[in-house]
């Protein structure tokens, strides 16, 4: 039998998940996405489970959407696409209004929807060899749940999101704000879990009712209206007529996302 995509286990007050796609680099497809929101459902009616971390198996933390199940899903109307967007972002926001705390416990690439899960949780610890960023501009795509702004500010978004950059370092991204904490590598899961151990000390009620009072900050200052609003939007990117986005996933489809990307990054640097 094969293995579980997310795995499941408690150590005293915390719960880990781990993605465990590691061929993929983690890659959220439509089954892991359903696994982690029922490990979330199953979360929040267990009061001896008071803090969550989430991280990833083998090489990378997540690289982002499966682009193999985008490609294998055809041409999508307008609204299969506003379903697909809206089902996406609601599983993101289902992290920050979960009733106790959750950490991202990040090591290597944490790359588009990657970096979106991250900053849906509430805390974020990087390793040292953690890269983030959005490439999506670079293949023709939104961004389907738009957190960065509200996390580093307009400005610099703008900079990440027009551009594609996708190698923002751990320190970089600490400096921004996008993580908490970076340590060495190899003390990833130990810094992690102390952290959760130390808030798991305190009153879970005071705890859970703090996180709901700090993302009350964001939804009086129009967050929600903001995230659909940007559903919106990536409904129109995504049915617009845009060749080299098709081209991109017709050689997805027919040649693999390896080919695929080799030929966004030579078309990127002019020499396609």
């Amino acid at each position: 039998m094969s293995e579980p995509v997310l795995q499941v286990e408690d150590l005293g007050h915390v719960r880990r998940l781990t993605m465990n796609r590691p061929e993929a680099l983690n890659a959220l497809n439509g089954e892991l996405v359903d696994e982690m929101s029922r490990a979330l459902d199953d979360a929040s009616e267990e009061a001896e489970v008071r803090v969550l971390i989430l991280r990833g198996a083998g090489r990378a933390f997540s690289a982002g959407y499966d682009l193999n199940e985008d490609a294998s899903g055809g041409v999508l109307d307008a609204e299969r696409w506003r379903e697909d967007l809206r089902h996406s972002t609601d599983e993101m926001l289902k992290f920050l209004d979960h009733p106790k705390p959750i950490i991202a416990s990040v090591h290597s690439y944490c790359l588009a929807g990657g970096t979106d899960l991250m900053l849906a949780c509430d805390l974020a610890i990087a390793a040292d060899d953690a890269y983030f960023g959005y490439v999506d501009v670079r293949f023709g795509s939104g961004v389907v749940s738009m957190f960065l702004p509200w996390v580093v500010g307009v400005r610099r978004s703008k900079e990440l999101l027009f551009t594609g950059e996708d190698r923002v370092t751990a320190q970089e991204a600490l400096r921004l704000g996008l993580v908490n904490r970076v340590v060495p590598r190899e003390d990833l899961d130990d810094a992690t879990l102390r952290l959760a151990e130390e808030i798991a000390k305190n009153e879970p009620f005071v705890v859970q009712a703090t996180k709901r009072a700090v993302n009350r900050v964001w939804d009086v200052a129009g967050f929600r209206e903001a995230m659909a609003a940007n559903i919106e939007l990536d409904v129109l990117i995504e049915t617009a007529n845009l060749p080299a986005r098709d081209e991109f996933r017709r050689i997805t489809t027919e040649q693999g996302l390896k080919a695929a990307i080799a030929w966004r990054d030579a078309a990127f640097r002019g020499d396609a």
